[in-house]
């Protein structure tokens, strides 16, 4: 038989099993699957594939006078039990939301793990160059007005920033926080 007859005759037998089966397989399918149409979808072009692949199973099923549809339904069901045990040997599946969430968790959780090393990092400085550094970062002034609350000299305030800087980057380096 030549490539262009057998092509042909391949393309009339899934057009063929289509026609006379995928009506019914996609409503069997879809009950198992639980409504996901897609899914359901997916099965049934799963089953004609097979069906195309292995021909002398259909030509047995006719043969014996028995119909290919209870194949065709046999192989569906086995698809959608190896799709279930397939999900449950693996991890769950995550939607694109929930992998967002998990994501967004785990930089609050980085955030909260770096702002407790930073709160011991600050232990190490002297009370004036803590008050400086409070004043400066965590309140949000300027170097005058950091200068007016604290009541000590403008250069004094950048003095004490500077020297007290140097302090947080030594201590974070030997804690591993700064590489």
């Amino acid at each position: 038989m030549s490539v262009a007859a057998l092509s042909t005759t391949d393309e009339a037998l899934i057009r063929q099993l289509y026609v006379d089966h995928a009506g019914v397989l996609l409503g069997y399918v879809r009950r198992l699957v639980g409504g996901d149409d897609a899914r359901a979808e997916d099965v049934v072009q799963e089953t004609l594939l097979r069906a195309w692949r292995h021909p002398e199973v259909l030509e047995q099923a006719e043969a014996s006078g028995t119909a290919a549809r209870g194949w065709l339904i046999t192989v569906a069901r086995n698809i959608v039990i190896d799709g279930e045990r397939a999900k449950r040997a693996r991890p769950r599946e995550v939607s694109p939301e929930g992998a967002a969430a998990a994501a967004a968790d785990d930089v609050r959780f980085d955030q909260v793990l770096v702002a407790h090393e930073m709160a011991d990092v600050l232990e190490v400085l002297s009370p004036a160059h803590r008050a400086v550094i409070d004043e400066l970062f965590f309140r949000d002034r300027s170097v005058s007005e950091a200068a007016h609350v604290l009541g000590v000299p403008v250069g004094t305030v950048k003095s004490r920033t500077y020297y007290a800087m140097r302090a947080l980057r030594a201590a974070c380096e030997e804690r591993g926080v700064l590489q």
